[in-house]
Order: C-alpha cells, then sequence, then structure tokens
C-alpha cells in the first residue's frame, strides 16, 4: 500500500505513540529533578517522528532516506537515554522492555525503509527512476 499521508504510515504512528509515552513518563519527579536526562530523552523522542514527517514531504528517495536515517538515530538515542533512566531507577525493567522495544522496533522498521529508498533511489518520489542515460 502506498502512503498518501503521514498519518497511513505505521512508523509514524509508532514514533508519535513512543513520544507519548516518553512524555507521560517525565511527568514523573524523579524525572523533574535530573534536568539533563529529561531533556535530552524529550529531545530525542519528539525528533523521532518530527524527522520522520520531514522526509515524507522530501521529493527524491535518497533525501528521504537522509531524514529517516537521522530519524533512526534518535530512537537509538532515545532507547539509550531509556537504559540510562533504569540504570537511575527511574523506570522499571517493564517499562524499559515495553517502551524501549517500541524504539528498537522502530529503528528496524526505519532501517528497512532506508534499504528500500537506497536501491529505488528516485529522482521523483513516486516516480520510476530515469533510465534514459541521455538525461
Amino acid at each position: 500500500m502506498k502512503a498518501k499521508n503521514l498519518s497511513d504510515v505505521l512508523v509514524y504512528r509508532k514514533a508519535i505513540n513512543a513520544t507519548n509515552e516518553i512524555s507521560a513518563l517525565l511527568k514523573r519527579p524523579a524525572f523533574r529533578r535530573d534536568y539533563d536526562l529529561s531533556t535530552q530523552l524529550s529531545r530525542s523522542s519528539s525528533r523521532v517522528a518530527a524527522l520522520i514527517s520531514e522526509g515524507f514531504g522530501q521529493i527524491t528517495d535518497r533525501q528521504t532516506a537522509d531524514y529517516y536515517g537521522r530519524a533512526r538515530g534518535s530512537a537509538y538515542e532515545s532507547h539509550t537515554h531509556l537504559i540510562t533512566a533504569r540504570g537511575r531507577e527511574y523506570i522499571d525493567d517493564e517499562e524499559l522492555s515495553k517502551i524501549g522495544g517500541e524504539y528498537i522496533e522502530i529503528t528496524k522498521m526505519l532501517t528497512r525503509w532506508i534499504n528500500y529508498l537506497q536501491r529505488c533511489n528516485w529522482r521523483q518520489r513516486g516516480q520510476p527512476p530515469d533510465t534514459n542515460p541521455d538525461n
């Protein structure tokens, strides 16, 4: 199925849900006292969906893949911050497994999509590449 708008993109919806779960965690007093970790986790988690959104609006596959690569990096960063939060006992193992697992799933989905876009390398998204060597 071809995504006609951003809400059709499953990985985007998953990123929004994960960001909302992070926002709920950050309301806890322990996170409020740890400004650095709280800010880093908030920023990295919100960047995932934002970068997917920005990539979705790009014209070429190469540009799109670049934004999805950045989104994947932010998802890994968010997962790392969750591991740090677990080490500081701000969240428990179950929360790390659930929310951290969502970010790992997001990275896997983005990796598959990036690989596909790099193979296709269409210059105009939605149109096949120009195979005429004279152009």
